[in-house]
């Protein structure tokens, strides 16, 4: 049932969103419950992002092993299952470990969903991971709005964090029969090639999400940061860097999908890129709150464009290795996550937190090196999609 699997994964997608979204937004609240500082909270996303990393190779294993629907199904659970120990008071050990237990299920989502969105998209014949990717950007939204909406009660980031894990746990119960079926790579290929994968083409994929979340780790860290205390913007305009951003990502994963065939995914790839490096430097250079907003949402075009894309074409690297290779690419965005934070955190106390935004233009010119990797297959047999022979 490829119509059921496609609203499955888009679901899982979504779920993944609104529970990260509420998470973080609710981070106030838990660090005045928990009675810790700004940099305690840092250190732990800090390990949040490394556990992550950790659950993309939890994702590989269980993958190889048993196939991308159970990794999927088993990352959903794990986040469900932890997201309520942090709802509600718990001893600071105890909310730190749930924490770190709960990253392990968020990269093994983040995997396993690139994984089972590909087998989706090659099911189809077409171009969808835009899709499932605005889908995500949609949830983040609404999960950002749950928790302003429950701010008003005194356990108001218990009961969203709450509503979150029950979505998500209904989603990865149900996906179980849901989600596509594909077959493990143990059953599929013979023990001499189950370890033969294309190395150069994963490091050159993993190049581009470090670099785009380099820049989306800089933007969602710093944006606000920096049109109120560095550009003296007025408390309603600080936000307003953030928003844009969001949006353009928004708007541009709901065009990719239709663009791809149009544009080609070369010349798509490159315009994204070119783009937010312009919106970067547009921030570093023009000391203005208005040119910083219009910088972020430029900024925000290649995030919302190269990641369905590189997820896609890295599921093309080798077909029957898809799952392995999207599981090691993914790796690459926690790296680029804790890049982006940190270098230009580093700036911002020291010569100017504007410069800092210099470094996700120059991150981003590496994604030109490699963009050879996003020329269509030879012949559509070797396509994810039939319609990506004409991508090129």
């Amino acid at each position: 049932m490829p119509r059921a699997s496609r609203v499955s994964v888009t679901a899982a997608y979504a779920a993944q969103a609104l529970g990260y979204a509420v998470l973080v937004t609710s981070l106030p609240a838990l660090k005045e419950r928990q009675q810790v500082d700004d940099m305690t909270i840092s250190l732990i996303l800090l390990g949040v992002s490394v556990a992550a990393a950790l659950g993309s190779v939890l994702a590989d294993v269980v993958s190889v092993r048993w196939g991308s629907r159970a990794a999927l199904a088993t990352g959903l659970i794990i986040e469900a299952a932890l997201l309520p120990v942090v709802a509600f008071e718990t001893p600071f050990a105890v909310f730190v470990g749930a924490l770190a237990v709960y990253g392990v299920g968020l990269g093994c989502v983040d995997a396993a969903s690139a994984m089972q969105g590909v087998l989706v998209q090659r099911s189809y014949g077409r171009s969808l991971m835009g899709g499932f990717f605005a889908g995500y950007t949609a949830a983040a939204i609404a999960g950002a709005l749950l928790v302003s909406g429950v701010a008003a009660s005194a356990v108001g980031a218990g009961v969203a964090i709450t509503v979150a894990a029950v979505v998500i746990l209904a989603v990865g119960l149900v996906g179980t029969r849901l989600f596509a079926r594909d077959v493990p790579v143990d059953e599929a290929l013979p023990k001499a090639e189950r370890s033969k994968l294309p190395r150069a083409g994963i490091w050159a994929f993993g190049i581009v999400i470090l670099a785009v979340f380099v820049v989306d780790s800089a933007v969602s860290t710093w944006s606000t940061v920096y049109l109120q205390d560095n550009l003296r913007a007025l408390a309603w305009v600080a936000p307003l860097g953030y928003a844009v951003y969001q949006a353009c990502i928004l708007v541009t994963r709901l065009a990719t999908d239709r663009l791809l065939p149009l544009v080609g995914r070369m010349r798509l790839v490159l315009i994204a890129t070119l783009v937010s490096v312009v919106g970067c430097l547009l921030v570093a250079l023009l000391p203005f709150a208005a040119a910083a907003v219009v910088g972020f949402g430029l900024a925000g075009v290649a995030v919302g464009v190269l990641v369905p894309v590189t997820f896609g074409a890295a599921g093309e690297l080798d077909p029957a290795h898809s799952d392995q290779v999207i599981a090691r690419v993914n790796i690459f965005n926690y790296a680029g996550v804790i890049v982006g934070a940190v270098l230009v955190g580093v700036l911002a106390g020291g010569p100017s937190l504007g410069l800092g935004f210099l470094i996700p233009a120059v991150v981003l010119l590496a994604v030109l090196f490699v963009l050879r990797w996003f020329r269509a297959p030879r012949s559509a047999g070797d396509a994810a999609a039939p319609s990506a022979a004409s991508t090129a």
